[in-house]
C-alpha cells in the first residue's frame, strides 16, 4: 500500500464474498450475489476486480462526498456558488495530481483516479470538473510539457490546493475546431505578447495560473499566464442552468506580456492540447457513472416508498423494467471504464477508446438522469431531488471535451479508416 492509501484508509473494507461448507464430493460452486444495495450497484461484481488500494481510495472519497458535499451541494447549485471551502480538504485527500509522481503527488494508478472522479461526480459534476481541470488540463501539461523549473514552481503548490489552474483552449468562435484558433502569441524581445479571448473556461476567474494555447509563427504553443498579469482579465459567465456549482469564465488577453520562460517548451502543435483533453475525457468517462448512480439510487428509494393505486411503485412491472435498465446501463459503463483504466495503466490506451467511453458513459448517465427525474414525478423538478441537478449538469458534460457527435465521428473514422465529410 502506498503512502496516500495508508492515509486514506480510515477503516478496513472487507471484500464482498460468500462461502459455504460443501460436503465432500459435491461440485456446486460458491456464488456471490450481485451487489445492488451498496453505495454503487455492482451487478457483475466489479468490486472483486479492484485492488484493496483502489477500494480504499474510492471509499475514502465516497465518505468525503457523503459527509461534506451532499449536505451543501443543492444549495450551492441553486445559488451559483462553487464550494471553495472544500479545496483544502480535497488537497488533504490527495485529489490533486494523484497520478503524477514526485512534486508532492501520490502516484496512484489510473483506475484509482477514475474511482475518485466517479465518487466526486456522485456529488456533483461541477466538483468533478474542478478536479478534472486541475489535474488533466493543468498539472498534466505542466508535468508533461513544462520545464523542470515550471514543474518545481507550480506542481507542489497545485498538489496542496494552494494554486488553482485553468485551461484556455476553447474560443468564442472555436468550439469543436480548435485548429481555427484566433488567439495569438508574438515574440517581442524577451517576452511573448498574447492577444485574443477564451470562453467556457472552468475555474477561470479563481485560477492562479492559466494554461493558454495560442497561435505563433511556428504553430500552436502552450503558455503559462499568471493571475494579475497586466493585459489579462477574466469575467464569469452568468445565468447558467448547468454546472451552477462551478465557476465558468471568459479569459481576455490584450497585449498581455509574459516572459519567454512562461512558454511550455515541449508543447508544440495541436497534439499537445489534444493529449490534455484525452486525459480529461478519461476522467469524464468515470465521473458520469457517479452521476448515474446517484440518480438511480434516488429513483429506487422513491419507488420503494411511493404508493400508487394501492401498491408501492416498486411492485409495478414498468417501474422494475426501468430500474433494471438503469442497472444494465450502469453495469456496461462500469465494465467499460474499468477496462479503459487497465489499458491506460498498461500503456495500451488509444485515444479513440477514450472517445467511445466518454460517448457511451455520458449518454448513459444523461438518459438515466432524465428517466429518474420522470420516476420522481412532479417533485423531481426540485433541487431537493438530485436527478434534475445531475440532468442539467450532464447537458454540459455531454458537450464539453468533445461533443457526443465528435466522439461518434472519431470512432467512425477509426473503424472505417475514412474521415466523414
Amino acid at each position: 500500500m502506498n503512502r496516500v492509501t495508508e492515509e486514506w484508509a480510515a477503516s478496513p473494507h472487507p471484500e464482498n464474498s460468500s462461502s459455504t461448507n460443501q460436503p465432500a464430493g459435491e461440485r456446486t460452486p460458491s456464488v456471490t450475489a450481485p451487489v445492488v444495495n451498496s453505495a454503487t450497484p455492482d451487478f457483475f461484481n466489479v468490486e472483486t476486480l479492484l485492488s484493496e488500494d483502489e477500494r480504499q481510495i474510492r471509499d475514502a472519497v465516497g465518505r468525503f462526498v457523503d459527509d461534506r458535499v451532499l449536505p451543501i451541494i443543492a444549495d450551492c447549485f441553486e445559488n451559483e456558488r462553487f464550494p471553495a471551502e472544500l479545496i483544502p480538504e480535497m488537497a488533504g485527500l490527495g485529489l490533486f495530481g494523484p497520478t503524477l509522481h514526485d512534486y508532492g503527488c501520490a502516484g496512484i494508478n489510473n483506475v484509482a483516479y477514475g474511482l475518485i472522479l466517479q465518487e466526486l461526480e456522485r456529488g456533483d459534476s461541477g466538483l468533478r470538473s474542478f478536479v478534472s481541470v486541475q489535474n488533466g488540463l493543468c498539472m498534466f501539461p505542466i508535468h508533461t510539457y513544462g520545464s523542470e523549473e515550471q514543474r518545481q514552481r507550480w506542481l507542489p503548490e497545485m498538489a496542496k490546493g494552494e494554486a488553482i489552474g485553468c485551461f484556455g483552449l476553447t474560443e468564442p468562435d472555436g468550439g469543436s475546431d480548435p485548429g481555427t484558433m484566433k488567439t495569438t502569441a508574438d515574440k517581442r524581445g524577451g517576452d511573448w505578447v498574447l492577444n485574443g479571448a477564451k470562453m467556457w473556461i472552468t475555474s477561470g476567474s479563481v485560477a492562479d495560473i492559466a494554461v493558454v494555447w495560442a497561435q505563433t509563427t511556428d504553430g500552436m504553443r502552450g503558455f503559462l499566464v499568471e493571475k494579475d498579469t497586466p493585459g489579462y482579465t477574466t469575467r464569469d459567465i452568468p445565468h447558467k442552468f448547468s454546472l451552477r456549482a462551478s465557476v465558468t469564465s471568459e479569459l481576455f488577453f490584450d497585449n498581455c506580456k509574459i516572459p519567454l520562460a512562461n512558454q511550455l517548451p515541449l508543447a508544440t502543435g495541436l497534439s499537445a492540447p489534444l493529449s490534455c483533453l484525452t486525459k480529461a475525457r478519461f476522467g469524464i468517462a468515470w465521473g458520469a457513472i457517479g452521476a448515474a448512480v446517484a440518480c438511480y439510487q434516488e429513483a429506487l428509494a422513491f419507488c420503494r416508498e411511493r404508493t400508487l393505486f394501492g401498491e408501492p411503485l416498486i411492485h409495478k412491472q414498468i417501474v422494475q423494467v426501468r430500474l433494471a435498465d438503469m442497472v444494465r446501463r450502469i453495469t456496461n459503463a462500469q465494465l467499460l471504464a474499468l477496462q479503459l483504466g487497465r489499458l491506460k495503466d498498461n500503456g495500451q490506451l488509444h485515444h479513440t477508446q477514450v472517445s467511445m467511453a466518454k460517448w457511451n458513459n455520458v449518454r448513459m448517465a444523461l438518459d438515466i438522469a432524465r428517466d429518474a427525474r420522470d420516476l420522481l414525478g412532479a417533485g423531481g423538478i426540485s433541487t431537493e431531488c438530485s436527478p434534475v441537478r445531475h440532468m442539467l449538469n450532464l447537458e454540459s458534460v455531454i458537450t464539453y471535451e468533445g461533443t457526443e457527435t465528435i466522439h461518434q465521428l472519431v470512432v467512425g473514422r477509426e473503424i472505417t479508416g475514412t474521415a466523414a465529410l
